[in-house]
């Protein structure tokens, strides 16, 4: 595989970072992303964009990284062992936009290319990429617009890669120790290599591309709610969650953090105010409660609602 392909690779990503900023910086009406260049020790680097205090976003992060190395981290070779020995590029876009507003999710999106390369052997590459809703206090057209825009970004590749992505997100993203979903999920793929690289690259664009047709509409929706102090601290309580995922199950933190990338960027996903209480029980009956009885498992969202 020709660097050139990587370049390609590099473009889109670094264009679709600009396209998703200046985006939520117009729905958010009220701030801008302050950008930070860095270097990796190590070959590489990145920008990070954060977005704080906004009409809408409390907080929001778009950060593109693109490192390099001679040799892969433990946690990829335990997981790759054909991996060891050789160098690899890793390049990607990651979000997550974290509302003022309870009644508008959260939401994360991730894009990313793999390629590691060995003299007297063929490239490992794949792709790897999705994007996953959050909500607090979920709206039904809301959870399946989401899901709509995502099966029309893959259908076009094969109308077996929805229900495929929406199972593997479901999956990815279960908080073991709770026993529930992150969310209401949307898509997730990673080693996407079993078709062309070139057919492969489309996906991820088509799933790069998605995310604002997604997520935008929801924003617009929602964003003039009204909420008061409970539904704050439960959005404060829900976020909790947030972190206990990036922290004990996300497999590119660790990768992030093992290869020696800059822990501030690899960290901006956190929401920038979180609680957590000691045996919380929702009120019967509740909003609240209903989060947790009817959404926060795997369903058939496109059907169910």
């Amino acid at each position: 595989m020709s660097h050139q392909a990587l370049d390609q690779v590099i473009d889109y990503l670094q264009q679709l970072q600009d396209r998703i900023c200046h985006a939520l910086e117009a729905a958010d009406g009220g701030a801008i992303f302050a950008e930070e260049q860095w270097q990796r020790e190590g070959g590489g680097g990145g920008r990070s964009r954060v977005l704080r205090d906004g009409q809408v976003l409390e907080q929001g992060g778009v950060g593109f990284s693109h490192v390099f190395g001679p040799q892969m981290p433990a946690s990829a070779t335990a997981h790759r062992p054909e991996l060891a020995g050789r160098n690899f590029n890793a390049c990607g876009v990651s979000l997550v936009m974290h509302p003022s507003n309870p009644y508008v999710p959260t939401s994360h999106a991730n894009v990313r290319f793999f390629i590691a390369e060995k003299e007297g052997s063929e490239p490992v590459w794949w792709f790897g990429g999705g994007f996953d809703l959050t909500p607090f206090y979920p709206f039904d057209e809301d959870i399946k617009h989401w899901h709509r825009v995502a099966k029309a970004a893959l259908d076009p590749f094969g109308e077996e890669l929805y229900p495929k992505f929406k199972a593997w997100c479901d999956d990815y993203f279960w908080l073991k120790h709770r026993d529930e979903t992150r969310g209401v999920g949307g898509l997730f793929f990673d080693d996407l290599n079993d078709r062309s690289f070139e057919e492969s690259f489309a996906i991820m664009r088509a799933v790069g591309d998605a995310y604002l047709d997604a997520y935008l509409p929801i924003i617009e929706r929602r964003k003039a709610t009204p909420y008061g102090e409970r539904e704050r601290n439960f959005q404060l309580y829900r976020r909790g969650r947030y972190v206990e995922f990036n922290l004990v199950w996300d497999r590119g933190t660790l990768f992030g953090l093992q290869t020696g990338g800059r822990t501030e960027s690899i960290l901006m996903s956190m929401p920038p105010l979180v609680r957590w209480e000691y045996g919380y029980q929702p009120e019967p009956g509740s909003p609240e409660a209903r989060l947790y009885s009817d959404y926060l498992r795997p369903r058939d969202w496109l059907t169910e609602l």
